[in-house]
C-alpha cells in the first residue's frame, strides 16, 4: 500500500539562532513518510528530501553556505524575499523557482510583511559537506558537526 501523509498533520520544526537574526519553520515532508535524516538510500534515506519551510518577517532561514554535494531546487508559494547569492542579491515572489548547484553560497531573507513560504526538494547524497563563507567554517553530514579546528555550536561565529 501506498504511504500517503497530509502536510497539516507534518509536525512543525523551529530552528532559531541564540540572538534571533536566523529562524525557519520546517514541516519535513521526507522524515514523516519515513525518511532518515541527512542520509541517501543507503542509509535508510529516500533518494531526496522535501520540507515545507516558512521564514517569518525579517528573519534569515540559514547562515550564508554552500554544498559541495547537495542541489536544492525552491518554489517560493507565498510572499517576498532576496536570495543571496556569492556575487549578487535576487528578489523571489510567490511562483518563483529556483536551483542552487553544489558549491553555490546561498541564503534566503523574507522581505515581506506575511511569511515567507517554500517547498524544498534537495537530491540526498550519502554525505554532503556545508561551507559557511561568512565565518570559515564547515558542517558534515550525516555526522552533523561543525569543524573549525574544534567543535563549536551550529549558530557560532555567523551573528
Amino acid at each position: 500500500m501506498m504511504e500517503k501523509i497530509n502536510l497539516a498533520h507534518v509536525p512543525v520544526e523551529e530552528r532559531r539562532s541564540p540572538k534571533g537574526k536566523f529562524q525557519v519553520l520546517q514541516k519535513n515532508l521526507s522524515l514523516a513518510l519515513g525518511g532518515v535524516k541527512d542520509t541517501g538510500p543507503s542509509g535508510g534515506g529516500h533518494p531526496f528530501d522535501v520540507c515545507e519551510a516558512v521564514i517569518p518577517p525579517g528573519k534569515i532561514n540559514w547562515p550564508f553556505h554552500f554544498h559541495c554535494a547537495q542541489w536544492e531546487f525552491f518554489l517560493v508559494k507565498k510572499g517576498f524575499g532576496v536570495v543571496r547569492c556569492k556575487d549578487a542579491e535576487t528578489d523571489i515572489q510567490a511562483g518563483d523557482a529556483f536551483l542552487q548547484k553544489p558549491g553555490e553560497p546561498h541564503q534566503i531573507r523574507n522581505t515581506g510583511t506575511d511569511d515567507l513560504v517554500l517547498l524544498i526538494v534537495a537530491d540526498n547524497p550519502p554525505c554532503d559537506t556545508v561551507g559557511y563563507p561568512d565565518s570559515g567554517q564547515w558542517f558534515i553530514k550525516p555526522a552533523r558537526v561543525v569543524v573549525t579546528g574544534e567543535a563549536r555550536e551550529f549558530y557560532s561565529g555567523e551573528e
